[in-house]
């Protein structure tokens, strides 16, 4: 029996669009940051698609907590087009382990190690599909699912792009002092980077790598660096205004990866989440009844888990320090946020000390309320951070937590954790001067106690010097909203598209 298929009725080059193709790495902060870049490519107009291929529950993860915009759907003018790729579902998706002194995800590697295993076919796959039809491709990759680049240049009218979900000030300190070719810091001295950045680099050791990382996560860092060398430029969630001296020794060798294109769009996460009263938490209630400046908000992300003794240090500091606080004490995030772990639902995270949350109430009561715990809740931190009541920032220090308080112009107390954070301490607190620090990391692997967390608290919210800080985070508030990717460089991107043919 014959068979017959319809020709594909031609389309000219011009009436083609620009395909971009998002591949995150699956976690929580690395699926946000290429969320809120499809978001603003979404902008540019119909000429653009725009792609996101991932898991289907790290899809589900990425729109479920998106905040300060709704994921445009089908009923949408524009349309942000989601890909579920085949994933294997017998994964161990173990819960964290708050006991371990080495505070990186680890039990996250079983995810991140599936991901560029088994989604590199299917991506290949999808890659060849959108050029099919499209006037160019654009593979925007995490730097840490690099291998879809070594595909992309293989197709003839697709290129690929690194996003770099950490900070400039990160990544230079990386390849300074970890890349496979180690750089003489000397060369700081003759380059255009202020005194007072050199003298960062040139004088303060870089966290040993073993305190950041696990070994099996540095292997996958060595193994996708290999493939950035068919990427055809670069991309960071960052603006000129706070790593612009950064980002200028990034652009060239021998401190840079030789890239010829590197872009600076951030801050991408949305500068005021704007909420219906139907949908607003409770906790802005709660924030509504403070004094301006007066809050402190407290959370460490979705990849910490801290000890129980941990845990009863910060909470008898935050009392100590008789300041107002709002807490979001919950665990880390497993490989699948829609798994019910049983083992994790009891996670010593969520143990208080006794009484805590009792004092909490009579002061509540007698006070106006000293303190607010979320327990185990997913907070809305773009509108917490934007709140008039809120005055300072207790953070581990993330890109994404960085780059909103940044952008809401809070201060920090900075305490970093692991991976990249704490580079990202030094630039918020040594370079920016925006936030007081808690930990040494020389005691990384030490519990912080209850009086450093009171002191620092102290420092940042009651002291004169206190004061400066949260004014000079006020100034980086201004420069990074002044610097918003949707007024400052949302076309230059595409006009390289525009005009590849």
């Amino acid at each position: 029996m014959g068979s017959h298929m319809e020709k594909r009725p031609e389309i000219s080059t011009s009436e083609r669009v620009v395909v971009v193709l998002m591949v995150p790495l699956p976690a929580q902060g690395h699926l946000n940051q290429l969320i809120h870049l499809s978001r603003l490519l979404l902008s540019a107009g119909d000429h653009v698609q725009v792609h996101f291929a991932c898991s289907a529950t790290h899809n589900r993860q990425a729109k479920l907590r998106v905040h300060g915009w709704d994921v445009p759907n089908s009923s949408s003018k524009l349309v942000l087009h989601f890909h579920d790729l085949p994933f294997p579902t017998d994964i161990p998706t173990p819960p964290p382990d708050p006991s371990s002194p080495l505070k990186f995800p680890a039990h996250l590697q079983p995810t991140f190690d599936a991901a560029v295993t088994h989604l590199r076919l299917p991506l290949a796959a999808l890659l060849r599909s959108l050029s099919a039809t499209a006037r160019r491709v654009a593979v925007v990759h995490d730097s840490l699912m690099s291998f879809v680049a070594e595909d992309a240049a293989g197709v003839p009218n697709a290129e690929a792009y690194a996003f770099h979900s950490a900070s400039a000030f990160a990544t230079f300190g990386f390849f300074l002092e970890y890349s496979m070719a180690p750089v003489d810091k000397k060369l700081l001295v003759d380059i255009n980077v202020p005194q007072k950045l050199k003298q960062i680099y040139l004088s303060s050791p870089s966290p040993p790598l073993k305190t950041c990382f696990t070994d099996a996560f540095l292997e996958l860092i060595r193994t996708q660096v290999s493939y950035l060398r068919y990427d055809v430029g670069e991309i960071y969630n960052t603006c000129e205004a706070i790593e612009g001296d950064f980002l200028d020794c990034l652009s060239r060798e021998p401190f840079g990866s030789g890239a010829s294109l590197t872009w600076a769009i951030g801050p991408l996460n949305s500068i005021a989440a704007a909420v219906d009263d139907k949908d607003r938490h409770e906790c802005m209630e709660w924030l509504d009844r403070q004094p301006p400046g007066s809050v402190l908000y407290v959370s460490f992300g979705t990849m910490t888990s801290m000890s129980v003794e941990q845990v009863k240090e910060l909470a008898k500091g935050l009392r100590d320090s008789q300041q107002r606080f709002l807490w979001v004490l919950r665990d880390a995030d497993t490989g699948d946020i829609f798994s019910k772990n049983k083992l994790q639902e009891s996670t010593p995270l969520l143990l208080l000390p006794e009484g805590f949350e009792e004092e909490e109430e009579e002061a509540e009561e007698g006070m106006g309320s000293m303190g607010m715990v979320l327990r185990g809740e997913w907070a809305p931190q773009v509108a917490i951070l934007g709140h008039r009541a809120t005055g300072g920032f207790m953070t581990h220090c993330g890109w994404n937590s960085s780059m909103e308080s940044m952008s809401a112009g809070v201060a920090v107390v900075a305490w970093p954790m692991a991976s990249d954070q704490p580079w990202n301490a030094t630039l918020l607190t040594d370079v920016l001067g925006m936030g007081v620090s808690l930990r040494d990391w020389a005691k990384w692997d030490q519990v912080v106690p209850a009086a450093d967390i009171e002191a620092a608290v102290r420092r940042l919210m009651e002291s004169e010097e206190g004061k400066d800080i949260r004014k000079r985070a006020a100034e980086v508030g201004v420069a990074v909203r002044a610097a918003s990717v949707a007024q400052e460089y949302k076309h230059a991107w595409y006009s390289n598209n525009e005009n590849s043919n």
